[in-house]
């Protein structure tokens, strides 16, 4: 038997597969995503959260960003 999905092969370094493993496993986007973990760098995921993923990480950077902005304003 043949299993299809609609997905998106995802490149990342290590600790951003970590991170993303972390939200499916908590189900952050409201279900699990992740279809195949590939290999060190590699996911599968499910094309229909890929832009909500893509607007959770930009938020996220965005926040990582400007913290950083304070922190060197403090100096």
């Amino acid at each position: 038997m043949v299993n299809v999905s609609k997905g998106v092969l995802v490149k990342c370094d290590p600790a951003m597969k970590q991170f993303l493993i972390f939200l499916d496993e908590k189900e952050e986007l409201g279900k699990r995503f992740i279809i195949q973990d590939i290999d060190d760098e590699h996911l599968f995921i499910s094309k229909d959260v890929q832009e909500m993923l893509k607007e959770r990480l930009d938020s996220l950077m965005d926040k990582i960003s400007i913290s950083a902005g304070i922190k060197e304003g403090e100096r």
